[in-house]
């Protein structure tokens, strides 16, 4: 029997393209020869996955699982829309997101888990989506957060199944309050972050990076100096101007609160302050993220008309 050694797995994966660990799978399958590697792995559709491995994909899904005091995110990215609705990608993502918990956040370590009643990887298993439904697809990102006391709280917006949707939030609060009083909040602070708050947003100003701080700072500064104030009123402009204009947007503690019963008033660091009169306990917002399906994906313009156009020109 040939050895499977690393160079003979890495000639198959410069073959076909394939992952080394379906690469080494295949050769030990049969017993070392490339050519019945490739066949085998042409047979189990993972070529075609790899081949697909090139195209952009910013479309799928987010899917959102929590429970009690924990609670984690995923993105799944497919091609197009259409395969968002496939029950098949549904249950995929479904899946994936339940495992999520235990990956601490990391994509390697989600891709690394034995998926639900299978045998195989969670890797393994979107290569097998991408054979069989015929899109590229990647495990994009993923988050978990749990609290000692507390509660997570989730919420999907435009929602097409069960924990999936295009938008996808959790919240972690920390509070030895009543359960049910948690809860609601936690759902209606979920709810707001998802119509209010921009990715780079933090829980507190001093939570910021400071790198984004100074460039806004710098720009306010020379806007300020334009206007041909004196250094002491220009330096107070800017600084009214850093807490009004920008930190009103990124900063949610001093957002505008768009829960439930707000007279369009109220931060949301005053709504935690009557959550916290409800719950009967402080409460602290310990962490958050917001994921909005294909952010930051740079999508390519395609004109179907010039692709038609250049394809009957080459003939």
């Amino acid at each position: 029997m040939t050895a499977i050694t690393a160079t003979l797995v890495k000639e198959l994966r410069d073959k076909t393209g394939a992952g080394m660990m379906d690469c080494k799978a295949a050769l030990t399958e049969v017993k070392g020869d490339i050519e019945s590697a490739i066949d085998w792995l042409r047979k189990k559709g993972i070529t075609k996955a790899a081949n697909k491995a090139g195209r952009i994909a910013a479309e799928g899904l987010i899917g959102v699982t929590a429970k009690d005091k924990a609670g984690a995110m995923v993105e799944v990215n497919s091609e197009t829309d259409f395969v968002a609705r496939n029950e098949q990608f549904q249950d995929l993502v479904r899946n994936i997101a339940s495992l999520a918990p235990k990956a601490d956040s990391d994509v390697a370590k989600l891709l690394a888990q034995t998926y639900p009643g299978k045998s195989t990887t969670v890797e393994h298993q979107v290569k097998e989506a991408v054979a069989t439904i015929g899109e590229n697809m990647s495990l994009r990102r993923t988050v978990a957060m749990s609290v000692g006391e507390g509660h997570v709280a989730e919420y999907v917006h435009n929602r097409v199944a069960d924990g999936l949707g295009k938008i996808g939030v959790l919240v972690a609060i920390e509070s030895k309050g009543d359960k049910a009083a948690l809860a609601t909040f936690g759902r209606q602070l979920a709810m707001h972050i998802a119509a209010h708050v921009p990715s780079a947003a933090a829980v507190t100003a001093e939570a910021l990076d400071p790198a984004l701080v100074e460039r806004e700072r710098a720009i306010y500064a020379e806007q300020a100096k334009a206007s041909g104030k004196s250094a002491e009123i220009a330096a107070k402009m800017v600084e009214g101007r850093l807490r009004k204009e920008f930190f009103q947007q990124v900063v949610l503690m001093e957002q505008t609160f768009l829960g439930p019963g707000s007279d369009g008033k109220a931060t949301v660091a005053q709504a935690l302050k009557a959550a916290e009169k409800t719950a009967g306990a402080p409460i602290k917002i310990a962490k958050f993220a917001r994921y909005a399906l294909g952010e930051g994906i740079d999508k390519k313009d395609e004109d179907f008309a010039a692709e038609v156009a250049k394809a009957v020109g080459k003939r």
